[in-house]
Order: structure tokens, then sequence, then C-alpha cells
């Protein structure tokens, strides 16, 4: 059975819970925002907002995503590994089969609205985007980061990317202003029934370019002109999180909204203004994202690369703590379908697992494995239990325990060699299932 035809029958799976049964669910990605780039995390930028709701809620201190962006959109959408799609860099060509069946496409037949403010990059040309895979409304970037004011790509046949609907277009105003105003019109025109809101930020990514008032904003104690407008940016986005929650509290549904704010990567210290971008009159020098002792960056399998600050806020229903059971970002949709009462009749090939028995009650989840894929497969992580290994895939290998080295720092893949042969045989089970969706597709 094809997953066209498994969407089809899940029409039929349905609980019958009334529409106040189900919460409206609303998931904000950062785009290269690092671990200790947030005030919660030690960071020199305020970000009230987001201390707030991680102060009130709960924060998930050990959640995984890709090392980069196009997989991590991937895995949030589909349940998946990235790899089972062949996808572990950022792409501009066409990552999902047809017939996925995404987050989007099967909360609609539960009678969610849904809609997508933000950056796509799963295809750049209109034809891809998202309104093909379950988004009734869509605007933004069909592309990855852009300029801050003209709202382009990377020069070359995607650079004009900013839409509507699939309908390119020229906007004035700053992409994170525009990207937020968007997101709350579109909650502030909803009625009574469930909603899905899906907001990609391309705050932090490159090039930044953040507004005078924003830049006026900074403390005075950071110094050079990158790092203000790093630090503008970061809080230019801490704002526009805010703002979407006091669009739910002025519609009456901030308690029957659960949130989830996270970042698709760790953080990144590219040079600003080196990429084949438009000129935007971006500011150079290097990013000063910080990932505070974890080691490595975006791009990379290392903690830095791919945990990252997440919070989850529903009032009333997920108790407020942090919480450090290993999550992952393909965990979402198995846990968001549960909520919303859907039941998939056929195998849907998910890697990720239903968290919300722990996020709602407080219940332990059997202890699974997390497998990361990093870019072109050069660099692997898979993560059993407290032992994490990282792999080139041929001779190269680290194991580390991060309960007690969560830095990093201490390889002891000779010193345990038993253990180090009993993880390299289970992620090589694991690889076994990438490509897996290319090749359903091709049949």
């Amino acid at each position: 059975m094809s997953q066209r035809m498994v969407l089809g029958c899940l029409l039929l799976l349905f609980a019958p819970q009334a529409f106040a049964d189900v919460p409206n669910i609303v998931f904000i990605i950062a785009d290269d925002l690092g671990w200790a780039d947030v005030g919660f995390h030690g960071g020199n930028a305020p970000t009230p907002h987001l201390d707030k709701l991680a102060a009130d809620n709960l924060e998930l201190t050990q959640h995984y995503v890709a090392p980069v962006c196009s997989p991590t959109r991937a895995g949030l959408l589909t349940g998946r590994y990235w790899s089972r799609f062949g996808i572990t860099t950022p792409t501009n060509e066409r990552a999902l089969p047809w017939d996925t069946v995404t987050l989007p496409k099967a909360l609609k037949r539960r009678g969610y609205e849904t809609c997508l403010t933000g950056k796509w990059h799963l295809g750049s040309k209109p034809q891809w985007g998202p309104n093909h895979y379950g988004f009734d409304h869509s605007y933004g970037s069909l592309a990855g980061g852009v300029t801050a004011w003209s709202h382009r790509y990377k020069k070359g046949p995607f650079s004009n990317t900013w839409h509507r609907n699939e309908k390119l277009l020229e906007e004035d105003r700053h992409v994170t202003d525009l990207l937020t105003r968007e997101a709350v019109e579109w909650i502030e025109q909803r009625g009574d029934g469930p909603f899905f809101l899906y907001v990609p930020f391309t705050a932090v990514h490159l090039p930044i370019n953040e507004p005078q008032n924003w830049l006026n904003k900074v403390p005075d104690s950071i110094s050079s002109e990158i790092a203000r407008q790093y630090a503008a940016c970061v809080m230019h986005l801490d704002d526009s999180v805010g703002r979407i929650v006091d669009a739910l509290g002025r519609k009456g549904v901030r308690e029957k909204t659960l949130l989830v704010f996270t970042s698709d990567n760790g953080g990144s210290t590219a040079t600003n203004n080196t990429q084949p971008y438009p000129p935007d009159d971006s500011p150079a020098g290097r990013l000063t994202s910080s990932n505070g002792d974890l080691r490595g960056n975006k791009g990379s399998v290392y903690e830095g690369g791919t945990r990252v600050p997440t919070i989850v806020s529903w009032p009333g229903k997920i108790p407020a703590r942090k919480e450090s059971t290993a999550v992952c970002i393909v965990d979402w949709m198995p846990t968001f379908w549960g909520l919303a009462g859907i039941e998939p009749t056929e195998d849907l090939y998910w890697d990720g697992v239903d968290l919300s028995p722990m996020l709602l009650n407080e219940t332990p989840i059997a202890e699974r494995s997390i497998y990361i894929a990093g870019p072109r497969w050069r660099r692997m992580s898979f993560r059993a239990g407290p032992w994490k290994l990282v792999t080139d895939g041929a001779d190269a290998h680290e194991l580390f325990h991060l309960e007690t080295d969560p830095f990093e720092r201490d390889n002891r893949a000779a010193s345990e060699p038993q253990r180090l042969e009993k993880m390299l045989g289970r992620l090589a089970t694991e690889r076994e299932r990438d490509n897996q969706a290319v090749v359903e597709a091709s049949k």
C-alpha cells in the first residue's frame, strides 16, 4: 500500500473527539541559533520572552536535530530521519516524494487549518513548495536564508524566492518583521477549529542586517559591529516569539495551544558577508554565535552542532520543569499525531516516538537510540542511553559517555572496544535504511 493510500485510510481512524479536545499547535524554529545564544543558557543578548517561556514551562535539555537546516525540516515534517530521503545537506531540489505522508497533510484530515510562515528549503521552486505538502497557506522563503531587506537567496536560479502561496512577490520591511506579521495575522483570522502554525524564522541565519531600533537596544557591553548585529538579531527574534505568544492570548486560545520553540541546528560562526548573496549592505565579520561549552557548531555531529535550546509550552497541561531525556526532531510528528487523535493503519517507517506521555504525565519513555547523519555522511553519530558514537564510517571512531563527559572531551573508543563494536553494529543497521524513501519513490 502506498503512503498516499495510507493517508486516505487515516480518515477512518480518527478518534471521535470534539475539536475542543485537540490542541492547536505552533512550532517555531530559529535558524542557526546556538545553545548559548539565549539568556536562559547564559547568552549575552537579552531574551526576556524566551527566558520566561523556559522558566514557566518545560525545557528539553537534550533535544537533538540535524547539523544543518533542510535535514532538520524533513525530519520534523515526516517523523523519519532525513537520511531516509537521501537528504543530509541544504537542498534547493525537491526533497520529499510527492506521496509522503507529512504532518500537515494528516492534520488537515483531522480538521486542522495549516500554515507555514518562514523558510521552507525542501524544494525551492513554487511547484515544489509547502502548498504541495499539506499547508493551506504559505509565505516567506521557498529557499534558504535570505537578505534581510530585499529577501533574496544566494545568486542563481533560486535567488527570487519570496512568495505567498506559490506567487513570487516583492515586499518592504525587515524579514523578521514580515514573518512575524504574517504569523500574527494568520492567528487572528482563525475560526473555532484547530490549527497548525509552523514558523521557521530565517533569524539568526546570515546575512544579518538589523534595523537601527534593535541595534540601539543592544547592551553597551557588546562592542564590535558584527557582535552588536548578531545580538540585535537574537533580541529581534525573541521579541517576535513574544508577539506570537501575545497573539494567541488575544485570540483566547493560549491555553488550547501547544507551542514548541527550537533551532534547526547549532550556532554558526561563518563570515556574514562572504557567501554569494546579492548586496544588502550587510556588515562584515564572523558571526558571534555561541554553543557554550558544547563541542562543535553548525555542520558538526558533535553536541554543539545538534543539541539546541528547546522549550515546550501548553498551559495547564504540561508541567514546568527541565527534562533531560534525549529526544529528537523526528519525535514531533508521532507526538502531534497522538495528541490529535490520529492512528495510522500502516507502518509509516517512523524513526520518532510519541513523547506525549513524558510531556503530559512525566512518564519515562523507553530507552531509544538517536541516529544523526551529518553532511554527505562524512560524519555520523549514534546515541544509545548515555553513550554516543561519532564516526566517519571507516576507521575514525570516537566514543563518549555524555553523562560524565557532556562536552565530548574524553574519547573512550580505545578503552571500551566491545562497546564500540556494539555501537558500530547498531549504527550499521540504521544506515541500511538510509535512502529508503528514495527507493520507495522510484518503484
